[in-house]
């Protein structure tokens, strides 16, 4: 099996280019599964179930979320009508929506689980914790990629090494800038810390550079909005065995000009 996953997707530069160049994208690594993470694919703050429909329908089968995912009132009841946007599993239990799902692909099932990092982000209880319980739910499913979203890398970091032989991949979101630390650990779990963004690099982390920098010099409340310029599309590439252990992980990116 082969799983492209991208990369948090930045309001709608990252969402016009991911829709423009998936098809593309799918047929180059023979990808049986899409996961997206969509935390911030509306105006760069959570998801709209427009915009998560409009992925979909582009060829996406997971999206995934973060701590953004409230952020968008309409999102409330379609969490918990569709089954292919998840939000972190270790909220509570009476939030809406769930946190992991299974989906059939050509390479076979497929489960996914989203998680949401402890440290500065406060979810309803811990990530290790929880991940247990999400791994109950998914007995019998060979194949398994776990969505990290978390601010702190030792945490991403500690995830991948709790969960190696466990699952077939870790991958870490959240913080906008891919990490170099792509590999499979020895028990054949596939991990990076972060895997980037997708949207615009003309920017701080997706957001216009000059309304940052007037944050940070004057200190001084700012209203963010996502730049334009320079858009890429960033993630990784896991190849999973008939074992469900990970073969190989590599990153990639696609600016809008290839």
């Amino acid at each position: 099996m082969i799983v492209l996953f991208f990369a948090d997707v930045i309001g709608r530069p990252g969402r016009d280019l991911l829709i423009a160049k998936l098809s593309g994208l799918r047929a180059r690594f023979g990808a049986d599964t899409v996961i997206v993470n969509g935390e911030n694919v509306t105006d760069g703050t959570g998801l709209k179930p427009s915009h998560a429909e409009a992925l979909i329908s582009a060829g996406v089968d997971v999206i995934t979320t973060g701590n953004h995912v409230w952020r968008q009132r309409e999102i409330y009841r379609y969490l918990s009508e569709q089954p292919r946007v998840i939000r972190p599993y270790n909220f509570l239990a009476s939030n809406p929506g769930r946190g992991v799902t299974v989906v059939d692909t050509p390479g076979g099932r497929l489960g996914v689980i989203n998680l949401l990092g402890d440290l500065y982000l406060y979810p309803a209880c811990s990530p290790f914790e929880a991940v247990e319980r999400a791994l109950e739910e998914l007995e019998g499913v060979r194949n398994i990629v776990v969505d990290l979203h978390a601010e702190a890398t030792s945490e991403k970091v500690a995830m991948g090494w709790h969960l190696d032989g466990r699952v077939s991949a870790v991958i870490g979101t959240h913080t906008h800038v891919r990490t170099g630390d792509a590999r499979v650990l020895p028990g054949g779990t596939a991990y990076i810390t972060d895997a980037g963004m997708c949207g615009p690099r003309d920017s701080v982390i997706g957001v216009k550079k000059e309304l940052v920098l007037e944050r940070f010099l004057t200190q001084m409340p700012v209203r963010f909005e996502v730049a334009d310029s320079d858009v890429w599309l960033e993630g990784v590439v896991v190849e999973i065995g008939s074992d469900g252990r990970a073969l190989r992980i590599e990153p990639f990116e696609e600016g809008a000009a290839a």
